[in-house]
Order: structure tokens, then C-alpha cells, then sequence
């Protein structure tokens, strides 16, 4: 198991990818595979080994392609087929690298697959098959060679849940960014006359910028400003929530925070974009609107949604064993025989 070298498993506080990460390798130990977690830092919290291929995390570099090209050409060089029957790879160059691996790699495509990401997968190596994290991103981009969809999913042993609709202000949580669409998270907390917190990942430039000329003109007594939450704070905030507010501007390939809020018995009110059908379901676990100008009432009626059929619909849905089974039938297919000729990996020899 790849992951960047960006953040810890699981990370302290924002971090989805590894967070789903976390629960995946977890569960694959559990059903009696050996897994190796390949990663950067001196810790991690998975019942994974663990090896790591520089000593500190490279979070301070994000963004940057050489600390990420360098830790996966020391994974290429650890990995050989006398000590691996597969590599999953969930980093973003990856699939580019992975045809120089002596093992088969599958490789977990966690963005939007369009445009200059789309441009970047599109030139995967034969010897490498993509996941989709849902069908919403598939269809975005069916031309990839795809060789699987699994959901993103999360292990709710310890999750709090409450069992009462939430008494708390509307919760935005995500990054700063005009796709997460914060602003119209604030205007529609206004005109539904409904208090608001703003909990949002702030420490990239891009994040910065974005928050200081878009978002904090807006800011008004009526929302509660929290900034890069760690994840017991955000946990908290999930369960006081009256619901969870997602108006987003782009087709968000999953968006993990949607089952983390129904985890915990938080309903969702989202934008109809990307993958959130396939995560809520219409009346059961939050209200799904076309425009934006429908989420005002929407905010005010989600109250009457079950909190124990949004925790229901993620136990059944978005286990971690269900994901973790999802993985192993792909390994299987793609390691082992049943994969398309053209997609299937040709082990070439580590130097």
C-alpha cells in the first residue's frame, strides 16, 4: 500500500485520503492479508508494517512533484516479486512510475479525472490499472483504463453519534476553495435565517488567498469561524451539527466528509454534482437540490431526517469491510487472470 508522502496514517486532522487508507489496510489485515504500508515519517497508526522511505513528512512541500517522484522511485526499489503479489498505489504520479515495478500495481484515482489530471492518467502505463472511488468520476473520464469501482469508506467503531436531530448552527466543512463554494454556504444560512460554522482546511496559498478576498468579507456574527480543525474538533462539530452543508461547484469525485457527517447521524444538504447521489440518499439521509437558490428551505426542513438511518445507510453502505473486500476481488481480477489483455501489468525488472 502506497500512499504520498504528505501526511501520517491516519493523518491528525485533514487528510481524506488517509483516512481512507487507514481503514482499508486495517480491514485487509483483518480478512488475513499481509500488507505493508509504504509512507514517509517516523509513525503511523495501522496494524500495517510499516516502511518508510525518508524520515520526516514532506507536508511543507505539497504540491511540489519532486519530493512525491523521489518517494515513490525508493518504493520502486523496495518492491520486488519475491515479496509482493500487488501493489495499490493512492498516490497522484503514481500511475506513471508504477510500470517500472516487477509487481502489478492498481492504483486508486482519488481527484476529478479531467483536465490536466485527466492528461496525466491517460498516459498510464498498460502494466497499471485505475479504481474509480465512485461511478459519477468513471463516467467523467471513460476512457481511462479503468479495472474497478470501490467506495471510499470508514471504519464507525468509535464514531459518537447522537440520536437526536442536531441543535447546532449548519456545519460547511472543507477546504478553502471556490469549488467547496463556502460563500454560498453562507448565503444560504442567512436567508434561511440559520447560523453557520465555517470549519475549512487554510494553510495552502491558493487557501489563503481564496479566504482572505472571497470568503472573510462575508463573515458576520452569524458564522463561526474554525480553522484547520484536528479530528476530535471535527468530530465534535459532525455531532452538534444541525446538518451538513455541501454546495459544491465542481463534480466531486466522492467527498468522504459526507460519510463521515452520516456517521455520525448528521444529515446532509448537497448540490446535485459529481458523486453526491451515489453517497445521500434523497429523503432518507439528507436533501439533494439542483440549484442553489433551493437550499434555504432545504436547510430548514432536513431537521425532520432519522439521525439513525444516516448511521444505518454507512454501516450497510461504507464499511470498511465492504471496501476492503471491493479491493481484494480487484486484486484478484487484475493480478491473477481475468483483466483485458491490453491492461494487464508486464513485469519489467527493478535495477
Amino acid at each position: 500500500m502506497v500512499v504520498p508522502p504528505w501526511l501520517s496514517v491516519p493523518p491528525p486532522g485533514y487528510g481524506g485520503l488517509e483516512q481512507v487508507v487507514h481503514g482499508l489496510v486495517d480491514a485487509l489485515v483483518g480478512r488475513g492479508n499481509a500488507v505493508t504500508l509504504f509512507g514517509a515519517g517516523r509513525h503511523h497508526g495501522t496494524v500495517a508494517d510499516f516502511v518508510s522511505t525518508i524520515g520526516e513528512l514532506q507536508y511543507d512541500r505539497l504540491g511540489e512533484s519532486l519530493p512525491e517522484l523521489a518517494h515513490l522511485a525508493r518504493v520502486n526499489h523496495l518492491v520486488t516479486a519475491a515479496d509482493f503479489d500487488i501493489v495499490h498505489d493512492h498516490s497522484t504520479i503514481g500511475p506513471l512510475v508504477a510500470g517500472r515495478r516487477a509487481v502489478p500495481t492498481v492504483a486508486t484515482v482519488h481527484g476529478n479525472p479531467v483536465g490536466e489530471y485527466g492528461t496525466v492518467l491517460s498516459d498510464t502505463d498498460h502494466g497499471v490499472g485505475l479504481v474509480a472511488v465512485s461511478h459519477a468520476q468513471r463516467r467523467a473520464n471513460p476512457s481511462l483504463p479503468w479495472v474497478g469501482t470501490v467506495h471510499n469508506a470508514m471504519a464507525t467503531g468509535e464514531v459518537p453519534r447522537k440520536h437526536s436531530p442536531g441543535r447546532g448552527p449548519v456545519l460547511w466543512l472543507a477546504r478553502f476553495s471556490p469549488d467547496k463554494g463556502p460563500e454560498l454556504a453562507i448565503q444560504a444560512c442567512r436567508a434561511a435565517g440559520l447560523a453557520l460554522t465555517l470549519a475549512g482546511k487554510c494553510n495552502e496559498p491558493a487557501e489563503r488567498r481564496y479566504f482572505a478576498e472571497v470568503v472573510e468579507p462575508m463573515l458576520g456574527d452569524d458564522v463561526t469561524l474554525v480553522l484547520n480543525a484536528d479530528r476530535e474538533a471535527t468530530l465534535r462539530l459532525l455531532v452538534d451539527a444541525r446538518c451538513l452543508i455541501m454546495p459544491i461547484r465542481w463534480e466531486e469525485p466522492f467527498g468522504m466528509v459526507m460519510v463521515e457527517a452520516m456517521a455520525t447521524g448528521t444529515p446532509v444538504v448537497a448540490l446535485r454534482r459529481g458523486a453526491v447521489p451515489e453517497l445521500v440518499v434523497e429523503g432518507r439521509t439528507g436533501l439533494i437540490r439542483d440549484r442553489a437558490e433551493e437550499l434555504p428551505a432545504a436547510l430548514r426542513d432536513v431537521v425532520r431526517l432519522d439521525p439513525a438511518a444516516c448511521v444505518a445507510h454507512v454501516v450497510e453502505h461504507f464499511s470498511t469491510e465492504r471496501m476492503a473486500a471491493g479491493y481484494e476481488e480487484v486484486y484478484r481480477r487484475f493480478a491473477f487472470g481475468s483483466t483485458p489483455q491490453a491492461f494487464r501489468p508486464a513485469p519489467i525488472p527493478v535495477r
